[in-house]
């Protein structure tokens, strides 16, 4: 660890949070314990990774909600999602890869290298994944500084891509077993499933609260618990969690909201938020508007869709496991009508009034998708707008401006519906 670069980024930390988080009026009560965990990112969580690996057992690291993370904790190792969304690490991956690099993947690389990120010194190793060239290319630098092993995820979802997919979950698990010397078993694996669910279920629940009229929470708190459950004890987490969800239902009976009632409701799309990326929900929170729910794999993809825990013997379960991943609908995969799909539901469910298209700079995948979603929304009469920005809040007062534009196009519309 750089300690003296460390204390840089920790300096920083807390300031942004509390401008960010903190000063948000009428917040559950219950995000108290998510409060903790920031105040506590780089100490209680890190102790805990220390304290496990003192007892031999291992710390995997991973960037990508295609990484099983059932199999890892079957195997008796912890699982940590390893976060880029800092501005902070960009200038050390700058060092390895091009400067036109998408700003996650280089502020991953970044964090590695730079020695400022306790959570990559931890890991025993890391699980990359083929969704994107940058992040292909990221992993054999990356391989230079700690074991990588990479999952090659199908770019398609034929049947033949399902069962390519079912032989990388089982390299996977050989891979850990020879690690961890221990074996992965039906039951251990069935285990893990179930936990993994319930963690999918909680997150379920939290999002299904957001589909109120009155929202209980905002949508800040909710993708910063989203973010949380990628690194924290996931049994914890999942009690946590309910308990928040307990209070979101009362606030709800009460008809209790963060937000007033007038207020657009926004469905964000497109590239992940990994923390403390929070610049886009707070920008379009404090512009009038309240987030209302992410289909992104720090939203929506991420829980959605339960791994079927009825399979009785290994293979099946890892097809099942192959059948629930697969399910996700990436931008990487082409066809992906499937996304396309999951925009016009989720608009619907949560009573949506616009869309927020976020794309990282040089996140092509994301951007090149789009055009799709576009015509397929302007078909449906959705508002969308495209916001393409980085981690730096260079740009926070041009995107305010956009924002207020097309939140005053939203209102007009609504006035003009209410009229007929």
């Amino acid at each position: 660890m750089d300690l003296e670069k460390h204390d840089q980024l920790c300096e920083v930390l807390p300031q942004f949070y509390e401008e960010i988080y903190l000063s948000q009026e009428n917040r559950p009560e219950g995000m108290n314990y998510y409060n903790f965990v920031v105040s506590e990112v780089h100490g209680l969580r890190i102790k805990e990774l220390v304290d496990h690996k003192e007892k031999d057992v291992k710390v995997v690291g991973t960037f990508c909600v295609f990484v099983p993370d059932e199999v890892i904790n079957a195997v008796g190792a912890v699982g940590v999602g390893l976060c880029g969304g800092s501005d902070f690490w960009e200038p050390d991956g700058e060092k390895v890869l091009p400067r036109n690099s998408c700003p996650l993947v280089k502020a991953s690389v970044g964090a590695k290298i730079s020695g400022t990120c306790p959570y990559f010194q931890s890991c025993d190793l890391i699980v990359g994944e083929t969704t994107c060239d940058g992040k292909k290319k990221a992993w054999e630098i990356l391989d230079e500084y700690i074991p990588v092993h990479v999952m090659d995820l199908p770019q398609m979802k034929r049947e033949k891509d399902n069962l390519h997919w079912q032989d990388e979950i089982k390299i996977f698990i050989d891979k850990l077993q020879a690690m961890t010397g221990n074996k992965v078993t039906e039951e251990k694996l069935a285990q893990s499933i179930s936990l993994i669910n319930e963690r999918r279920k909680v997150l379920k629940r939290l999002y299904d609260a957001r589909k109120s009229r009155k929202l209980p929470i905002s949508g800040k708190d909710a993708l910063l618990i989203s973010q949380i459950a990628f690194y924290d004890d996931p049994d914890r987490f999942i009690q946590k969690t309910n308990e928040l969800c307990d209070e979101l239902d009362k606030r709800i009976s009460d008809d209790i909201s963060v937000f007033n009632e007038a207020a657009p409701r926004i469905l964000v799309t497109g590239t992940p938020m990994a923390i403390p990326n929070w610049k886009l929900h707070h920008i379009i929170e404090t512009s009038g508007g309240a987030v209302v729910c992410e289909e992104s794999c720090t939203g929506t993809r991420y829980f959605e869709n339960l791994v079927d825990e009825n399979a009785a013997t290994l293979d099946k379960q890892i097809e099942a496991l192959s059948n629930r991943y697969l399910n996700i609908n990436c931008a990487c995969f082409t066809p992906n009508t499937g996304r396309i799909e999951d925009i016009i539901r989720l608009y619907k469910e949560y009573s949506a009034n616009g869309v927020v298209y976020f794309t990282l700079p040089f996140c092509q995948t994301y951007a090149a998708e789009f055009k799709k979603v576009k015509d397929a929304l302007d078909k449906e009469g959705i508002p969308m707008i495209m916001i393409e920005t980085g981690y730096s809040l260079q740009d926070a007062g041009q995107i305010k401006t956009r924002l207020e534009a097309f939140f005053e196009m939203l209102e007009t519309n609504r006035q003009a519906a209410i009229s007929e």
